[in-house]
Formats: C-alpha cells, structure tokens, sequence
C-alpha cells in the first residue's frame, strides 16, 4: 500500500514523502491516526505542488537554522548548583535549564529543541545537542560546577 505522510515519522520518512508500507500498518496504524493519506492520483498532484513549496521554505529555515548553530556552537553555559558528599547533585540540570540560559544570553530556544537524554547529575563538561531544523544540529558546552567553587572530577 502506498501513503504519502502528513507528519514526519520515525523510521519511516518525513512529512510529504510518498511511502510503500504494509497494509495493516497503514490502515491500522498511519490512516486512523491521520499520520498519512492514501497516494491516490489527486492526492499525489497536492502533494507535489506543497512539496515544492515546502522545500523553498525549507531551505529558508536551513540556512537560518546554521547561521544559529554557527553562533550556538561557540557559547558556553555554566550552573552552579549545591553537592553533597561525594560531589552528588542536589537537583539536576535540565533542558529546560539550558533553554532558560540560552534565552539570558539572547537566544530564543524552545526547551523541547535541546536534546538531553537524561538530566545532569553529576559535576563536569558536557556537550548538549539542539535540534534547530530536521539536519541541522547544534552542541553546546554545558559546564556543571559545585556552588561556591570549581568542578571536582
């Protein structure tokens, strides 16, 4: 059965491609969900004249998106926070922590951008990805430090 996706999914394409997938995927999983519609002839003649104007958009917010993480990937942020023995954290830092000193710095991120897979706990450098467009990604150097002093690893 072929589908032309409405929303990007993962593992299986992004918003606009025309897919073969099996039938009971489609129609019990994609379809009922308004993730896709089936490719019929009208519907691929649509899809052909948004894709176009989408890609024209596309590039717009690429080209956007990596003068940004050109400038992201040269910031540094530092937290501070409060250690017990043996430099545990009392607290974390999180992505919305990040995307709030991003945001004092001049940087208007969503927090739902920056990609921490676990929140830190621990004292030390990090590197934390933020997703600007769907290829362009930016590392940020996120350094954890001990209140009041230096990190201790």
């Amino acid at each position: 059965m072929e589908v032309i996706l409405k929303e990007d999914v993962e593992k299986l394409g992004h918003r606009g491609d025309i897919v073969k997938v099996a039938e009971g995927f489609g129609r019990n999983f994609l379809l009922p969900r308004k993730l896709a519609i089936e490719a019929s002839k009208a519907n691929k003649a649509v899809i052909e004249q948004m894709k176009a104007a989408a890609v024209r958009k596309s590039a717009k917010e690429k080209t956007g998106a990596e003068a940004l993480a050109q400038q992201l990937n040269d910031v540094q942020l530092t937290f501070e926070r409060k250690t017990g023995e043996k430099d545990h954290l009392f607290g974390s830092v999180t992505s919305s922590d990040v995307a709030t000193a991003l945001e004092a710095k001049g940087f208007k991120i969503d927090r739902r951008k920056v990609h921490l897979d676990d929140p830190l706990k621990s004292l030390g450098e990090f590197h934390v990805p933020v997703k600007l467009h769907r290829d362009v990604t930016a590392h940020i150097k996120v350094t954890v430090n001990r209140e009041g002093g230096e990190a201790g690893v």
